[in-house]
């Protein structure tokens, strides 16, 4: 008898549909067919436990298993509870006459429990596309499943709750969650705050430009200063993510298997800090079953990397294209895969290996050359793709023990939504542009026209700072975000010299 089921199988951060079909019929052994991986093929010890320890009996002829479509590659152990309910189908064990109408995804324990499964989210989001009743997964699944509405989720824990289920004996209700209400109760949930932050103004100033356009920066500055715990509450200063975006950041997490058991939606701008003995691979995505990596992680979201000349000079350059386009192509021998990367980039660095180079009171004990050999760690492309270069100094006792208020991160965030939202209807027309780190060179020309002192300004400054030729494209969209958030359409004097400041690291001699 032949018995058919459907899962799902993701791919990047897509789903597409398999069709389960299972044969029982004269002979011995078990089959299996569809290009499936070692873990699907272990899946006949667990479903032959699974299915005795409930009472079923597992067919001792020939179970043919197919995977359609046959020629893609399935993975993962996800397929187990869709395998096991077509067997006892295909066996006449069960009737369950309504099993086409649902996806069905789950991985089995020997005891006929349920494990939770990654990548729920893109599956349910496909369930809806091809109209699909139900999706029925494991209970702990089902809050991510349910941010998709539309569909019956149906969470049950063991292989006897899903038979009961098909069979009619037990009624589960879909679980419903309303998806608005979990993303506006969550969306200012976060733990750091500026509030928290004594000092350090000016670079609070910094982070505030770089949230208000988008803008990439780096921090430059001795240990203890205050570096990672500013990068920390960048996040908190970011516009809220919209629906869209939540779900978008919510599809990679679950994909990757990194939203919590309660988790349903992200949604909260993601930070992600790697550690610098990261891989390439690890960084931007890949793998045999290509996953997304830290970059895809933090779509949406912040990637602080501490200590930058640190990390290995191949993994920062396999950077450089996603932060140009936005989105890593993981391409392989059959597939090519494509994980969206709209992230900010903050960085932070010592000025030289001892860290007390150009500090006010420690002297550097780092020799001639030293200095200038460490910051060439960082390549010129890369740095070329960083707004502002921010020097931060080490704060003072007194501004640490004093208790005047320091600004909160929902204020800050005000003044960045009113400029986002200037910078949104100027580039209401252009699709791929949000905000103006992302300007073109050409659109920078007819978006940042400077008055004669500002161009004759902006000549002594590169003249006299020694500025190199990529600095001139930064000045302006910089400067022009200074603008935004002072609420005028013209880029002035002040904006520009704001601006011309933020570039430290082009500075000829700064390192010596």
């Amino acid at each position: 008898m032949l018995a058919k089921s459907f899962g799902a199988a993701v791919y990047g951060v897509d789903a597409r549909i398999i069709t389960i079909e299972v044969s029982v019929g004269q002979g011995v052994k078990f089959w299996m067919s569809g290009l499936p991986d070692s873990a699907i093929k272990e899946s006949e010890h667990r479903v032959e436990s699974a299915i005795k320890v409930h009472g079923y009996r597992m067919p001792r002829q020939k179970v043919v298993v197919n995977l359609a479509p046959a020629d893609i590659r399935k993975e993962g152990s996800a397929y187990d509870l869709p395998i096991a309910l077509s067997i006892l189908k295909a066996s006449s064990q069960i009737a369950a006459e309504n099993m086409g109408q649902y996806v069905i995804m789950g991985e089995l324990s020997l005891d006929g429990n349920l494990r939770p499964i990654k990548g729920v989210l893109p599956i349910a989001i496909e369930s809806r596309k091809n109209k699909f009743k139900g999706l029925v997964l494991p209970k702990e699944n089902a809050k991510e499943a349910a941010i998709v509405n539309d569909l019956d989720i149906i969470g049950v824990e063991n292989i006897a709750e899903a038979v009961d289920f098909f069979e009619g004996k037990l009624s589960i209700e879909p679980l419903v969650v309303d998806t608005r209400d979990v993303f506006m109760s969550q969306i200012n949930d976060y733990s750091a705050d500026f509030k928290d932050v004594q000092g350090q103004e000016n670079i609070k100033r910094a982070l505030e430009i770089a949230a208000a356009g988008g803008h990439n920066a780096i921090m430059i500055g001795p240990p203890g200063a205050g570096k990672t715990m500013l990068a920390k509450r960048l996040a908190s200063i970011l516009p809220p993510l919209s629906l869209h975006e939540a779900l978008e950041t919510t599809k990679i997490h679950s994909v990757a298997g990194r939203l919590g058991k309660e988790a349903a939606l992200v949604s909260t701008r993601p930070y992600r800090a790697p550690h610098h003995t990261i891989s390439d691979v690890a960084l931007v995505g890949g793998g045999g079953n290509p996953q997304p990596g830290e970059i895809s992680l933090a779509h949406n979201g912040v990637l602080f990397l501490d200590e930058l000349p640190e990390f290995k000079r191949t993994v920062l350059e396999v950077m450089r294209q996603p932060m140009e386009d936005r989105k890593v192509t993981i391409s392989r021998a059959k597939v090519s895969l494509e994980f969206p990367s709209n992230f900010m980039l903050i960085a932070s660095m010592n000025p030289c290996p001892c860290g007390y180079y150009n500090h006010p009171e420690k002297e550097c004990v780092c020799g001639p050359g030293v200095v200038q050999r460490y910051l060439s760690k960082v390549s010129g492309p890369l740095l070329d793709r960083i707004d502002l270069h921010v020097e931060v100094t080490p704060v003072s006792f007194d501004e640490m023990t004093a208790n005047r208020k320091t600004e909160s991160s929902e204020e800050i965030r005000e003044r960045v939504i009113k400029a986002r939202e200037i910078q949104s209807k100027r580039f209401k027309d252009t699709s791929e542009i949000h905000c103006n780190a992302m300007m073109p060179s050409q659109m920078v020309k007819d978006i940042c026209p400077l008055s004669e002192a500002g161009k004759t300004l902006l000549k002594t400054a590169m003249e006299r700072l020694g500025l190199s030729a990529r600095a001139y494209d930064r000045i302006l969209k910089v400067s022009r975000t200074i603008a935004d958030l002072a609420g005028t359409e013209e880029i002035k004097i002040e904006h520009l010299a704001e601006a011309i400041q933020y570039r430290s690291l082009d500075r000829e001699g700064w390192a010596g």
